[in-house]
């Protein structure tokens, strides 16, 4: 019978090699050094061949031989170092892994002559351009004796030889190398053993997409993470915490990729270097971490801790407030009602949300209407939250277009402290000629706007007499174009001139201005869930029947 005998494997490396990677190895010797990939010799140089040695160096990452860190090391160099090297390799070929020297050959020389002349050139005004023409020179020399840089040449103060101790580029940023897997906490947070990772940052240079971070200081102004911890907590324990969900949805938004679909067109590592983690969140768990958000049904206390925060930090943006129903069209596959679509003019399926913007049309707060919800109703509701939030003493005046007409409403906040302004609808005879007188106005930008208006009171009938009053003193302010067309507000406010009552009333415009850009770079009608919730059987809907019946009637 014979016996087997299992022969042992014959080392790829020569004794004394060190490992590179996994498949290379690099062996050093007082006459130069050989690099060995699966035991086969690859690349050799002799010593002082410092070229050739960088050239191995190179090739073994281009070649994914292996990786980069592993490389800098098995060479004794530190990350950046090697990055020159490939850049230059990549520009230049083998003569960039050269030592040249660039820039000029010394400092120039100025005599005492020609520096006190481009100083007395410089006080006559003439440009460093001219100056240097004038005295023969660059205007790196005229610049130095100006005292516009230092004594240094350029050589010397933006060349970092790869030679220079360790001690003398301390100051200089390298590159910032691919964040390190962390393993260790994915899998404690695979058993839910963690609350959240920990952000970890380090210095460095060439970080993709740095500019992002600079959001922060304003987002920190929003308060947005401190009113979503007041109001969330903590997601449930996991790798990605509430934070780092948010952040990473706010990065994605300024990236211009405002959907969660948006995290795939985006490299992970880049956008979670700028999280503090080693990869951001994907798709599929920003999906989860919203799902779970949505559960708790919280929506509406962040909203109100955004809008407080905004009140507080912005307390003369509020002294006018505007409100205006945004329709979200949908364009699925569910059976939704239809709504007025006023920017395409036609009746399409959609769901209604009210929005209220500050004086500036910065987004104060939102909330989702009902289904065939009219804005006098959805304002009607809104009254209360808003008292809430200017306080129980400030008088704010509310702006909102002709869908909000109604006299019982103007009453109902008049009484409880508040000032409108909206549009008259209806048929209205037009003011004469006489009446018109050109106003001024100047705004916080020091901007004037001149309008021709005319200024008086009217009363407004009430439908509904509550406590004996059958109409509503009110202030008509009235504006006419060149073409002779006149525009119609009515007012509540009679502190202010009539040409602050036309400015505030055109100036809702900014908030369309809003809609129309947070449509075109924050995807505001795009849906993130399709889920969706039954319709309300008790809540009450428009009768088309009833609409028909009063349009005859109107017509007798």
């Amino acid at each position: 019978m014979l016996e087997t005998h299992i022969q042992s494997p014959l080392p790829l490396l020569p004794g004394g090699a060190v490992p590179v990677g996994e498949a290379a190895g690099l062996l050093v010797g007082d006459d130069g050094g050989v690099v060995f990939i699966w035991g086969v010799a690859a690349y050799a140089w002799d010593t002082g061949d410092e070229p050739a040695r960088r050239f191995a160096a190179v090739q073994l990452v281009r070649t994914k031989v292996a990786k980069h860190g592993v490389v800098a090391a098995a060479f004794e160099v530190d990350t950046g170092t090697l990055w020159r090297w490939r850049q230059r390799f990549a520009e230049h070929g083998i003569a960039g892994l050269l030592d040249q020297k660039h820039g000029p050959r010394g400092r120039h020389k100025v005599d005492e002559k020609t520096a006190e002349r481009i100083r007395t050139l410089r006080q006559d005004g003439q440009s460093l351009r001219q100056i240097a023409a004038a005295v023969g020179l660059s205007t790196y020399p005229v610049r130095q004796v100006l005292g516009l840089v230092d004594a240094k040449t350029p050589e010397q103060r933006s060349k970092v030889s790869d030679s220079t101790p360790e001690e003398e580029r301390t100051s200089s940023l390298l590159p910032v190398p691919l964040p390190e897997p962390r393993t260790a906490e994915r899998a404690l947070a695979r058993f839910a053993l963690i609350s959240e990772a920990s952000p970890f940052f380090t210095e460095g240079a060439v970080l993709p997409r740095l500019g992002t971070l600079l959001i922060l200081p304003a987002l920190e102004a929003t308060g947005l993470l401190d009113a979503a911890r007041a109001v969330y907590g903590q997601l449930k324990n996991g790798f990605y915490g509430l934070s780092s969900v948010l952040l990473a949805m706010v990065f994605l938004a300024l990236l211009r990729e405002p959907r969660a679909e948006g995290a795939t067109r985006l490299p992970p590592a880049d956008l979670g270097r700028l999280l503090g983690l080693d990869r951001a969140p994907e798709v599929k768990t920003i999906r989860h971490k919203l799902a779970e958000l949505a559960r708790r049904a919280a929506g509406s206390e962040l909203v109100a801790a955004l809008a407080r925060r905004h009140a507080e930090a912005h307390p003369e943006a509020i002294g006018y407030l505007y409100l205006d129903g945004h329709v979200r069209v949908y364009a699925g596959k569910r059976d939704l009602q239809k709504a007025h679509v006023t920017r395409t003019r036609i009746a399409a399926p959609a769901t209604l949300e009210t929005w209220v913007n500050d004086r500036h049309g910065d987004p104060v707060m939102v909330v989702v209407s009902e289904l065939s919800a009219s804005l006098v109703r959805e304002i009607r509701r809104l009254l209360p939250e808003l008292r809430r939030l200017v306080g129980d003493d400030r008088r704010v005046t509310i702006v909102f277009d002709r869908g909000g007409w109604s006299p019982e409403l103007f009453c109902e906040m008049v009484e409880a402290g508040f000032d409108f302004m909206t549009y008259r609808k209806g048929k209205v005879r037009k003011e004469p000629a006489s009446a018109f007188s050109e106003k001024t106005y100047v705004d916080e930008n020091d901007v004037t706007y001149t309008y021709d208006l005319a200024d008086r009171r009217i009363r407004l009938s009430l439908t509904k007499k509550g406590e004996g009053r059958k109409t509503l003193l009110v202030r008509q302010v009235v504006r006419r174009t060149e073409t002779g067309h006149q525009t119609q507000i009515v007012a509540s406010r009679t502190d202010v001139p009539a040409a602050e009552v036309a400015y505030a009333m055109f100036n809702r415009w900014r908030q369309e201005n809003y809609f129309r850009y947070a449509r075109a770079h924050f995807c505001l009608d795009a849906l993130d869930s399709y889920a969706a919730v039954p319709d309300d059987p008790e809540r009450s809907v428009p009768n088309p029947a009833r609409k028909a019946l009063q349009v005859k009637l109107r017509r007798a």
